[in-house]
């Protein structure tokens, strides 16, 4: 299937986010896409749906670079994705059967999720006491979608592993108008001090 979303974000320059969903066969994708050694390398360990999945973002990040030639999506020491030889910075996200990869030329990450009533069990875990008072006060399903992804992308701004969502990853005030939620958040790490903006969707 075609790209479901694909547009320039305002509050970013040079901004793009694609959405895909995915429901064409592997070798849809493996077709369209000429693969690097290193690539070659990563692939050969996914199988099922985990290979579907890396060969669609790779595809979608293709298509947003708008180049005929498409640019090798390699894996720092830390498992973050980035583009070879480029200045933009990316991310991706994969939920269900959909897809989601962002590229920037400003820092970036992306969560994409399906709304389930699941992810009620994780609001302990990684809410702080304030972001937990404040959830009382607009508690829905939405809500708890919207700090989860927020703390996600920021989770991937960072790219390294050890990340407390509790204490490091912090989501400002919020309310949900009309399905559209602008709100901050600050990434707390002794080596960095990041202010976030977000935009979720739905």
């Amino acid at each position: 299937m075609p790209l479901l979303d694909y547009y320039k974000l305002d509050i970013i320059p040079d901004a793009w986010l694609g959405i895909w969903q995915n429901m064409e066969p592997v070798t849809f994708f493996e077709e369209k896409l000429n693969l690097y050694p290193a690539e070659v390398e990563e692939v050969k360990g996914l199988k099922d749906r985990k290979r579907q999945e890396w060969f669609c973002s790779r595809y979608i990040l293709h298509l947003l670079s708008e180049r005929e030639v498409r640019g090798a999506c390699l894996k720092d020491e830390y498992g973050k994705p980035y583009l070879e030889n480029s200045d933009y910075h990316i991310s991706m996200s994969h939920s269900h059967e959909l897809t989601a990869v962002i590229a920037s030329k400003a820092v970036v990450g992306v969560d994409i999720q399906y709304k389930v009533e699941k992810i009620t069990r994780i609001v302990g875990r990684v809410l702080s006491d304030s972001e937990l008072e404040d959830l009382q006060k607009i508690y829905s399903l939405d809500a708890i979608h919207v700090y989860w992804g927020a703390k996600e992308a920021m989770y991937k701004i960072y790219g390294r592993k050890e990340v407390d969502f509790r204490k490091e990853l912090m989501v400002d005030t919020f309310e949900i108008r009309n399905g559209r939620v602008r709100t901050t958040g600050r990434i707390i790490k002794t080596e960095l001090r990041l202010n976030v903006r977000f935009v979720p969707r739905y």
